[in-house]
């Protein structure tokens, strides 16, 4: 058992936190911009929650974090009442924030300077994942502070592992968007075509899953997408989000990325048809207008 406090009790870190308290045992402080989600948190699993971010870190062995964006990690992580002003030495921050490499390395950098380590550890799997525990994280940092802290971590997921140096698991993360926007275009299309050529959908989508075009995607949210349901997962605002830092991170790296390009675009025409809440599959609405 350590001592941990989450800060961020969204979709996916209420979950994540809970996980923490129920299946790792973990001493648990949270905290949350809004008060009375913290306190319905804590009327759920115990533990205690703390009015500033500072206050939740103070004493704890481990300070996990997953909240919107980079101004959002850099407030709670550096601002006033951040979390780094009451992080003890020796403790390690972990940060769930899908955010910039460039933050990450620039958290890890004051962390070493203030005497504790810092990970970053981009979740994937969506709020069903979260919930479920069975989240794949991608880490970036040192291998000693990544030692300690993937048992804590394994209270909620499937696949954990650190792929290189501080910033690696937010990197890893845009491959996992970039790789995710294509298949889901993809689908779309070919579902649009199915409809488009008369065929059975189920009857297609069943037989080609069984071979080279199987995807998680596919397996599950071709019947939503093919009953034209949108409310089952990672919403379109968000991706965008992800998509442009992608993007931007692009524009650093000199990678060329032209189809994840071309689909934020098609995301931003699917906002404009008042799809930013709508989970990703959306695409296909894009194509049935």
């Amino acid at each position: 058992m350590a001592k941990v406090a989450f800060l961020g009790l969204g979709v996916m870190g209420f979950p994540m936190a809970g996980h923490l308290k129920t299946k790792g045992g973990h001493d648990l402080t949270v905290y949350n911009r809004t008060a009375a989600k913290a306190e319905q948190w804590v009327a759920k699993f115990g533990g205690r929650s703390a009015p500033t971010p500072k206050a939740a870190a103070e004493g704890q062995d481990f300070v996990l974090c997953c909240v919107g964006n980079d101004n959002d990690l850099r407030d709670v992580a550096l601002g006033a009442n951040g979390a780094f002003h009451g992080v003890k030495k020796g403790a390690i921050f972990v940060d769930h924030t899908t955010a910039s490499a460039e933050i990450a390395r620039e958290l890890y950098a004051e962390a070493k300077k203030r005497g504790f380590d810092a990970i970053d550890a981009p979740v994937s799997g969506g709020q069903a994942g979260a919930e479920n525990g069975v989240l794949t994280v991608m880490c970036g940092g040192e291998p000693e502070p990544y030692g300690r802290a993937e048992p804590v971590i394994a209270a909620y997921a499937r696949m954990c592992k650190r792929l290189g140096p501080a910033g690696s698991g937010q990197l890893t993360k845009m491959v996992n968007q970039i790789c995710i926007a294509g298949l889901v275009q993809g689908l779309s299309e070919g579902i649009h075509f199915a409809k488009k050529s008369g065929l059975d959908v189920a009857a297609v989508i069943d037989t080609i899953s069984k071979g080279a075009a199987q995807s998680w995607q596919m397996e599950n949210r071709y019947k939503t997408m093919n009953d034209n349901k949108y409310d089952f997962g990672f919403a379109v605002e968000w991706m965008r989000k992800d998509l442009s830092i992608c993007i931007a991170e692009s524009r650093r790296n000199g990678a060329s990325l032209p189809v994840t390009a071309l689909v934020d675009a098609f995301y931003a025409e699917v906002e404009k048809m008042g799809g930013k809440r709508w989970d990703t599959s959306s695409l296909l609405a894009r194509l049935e207008r």
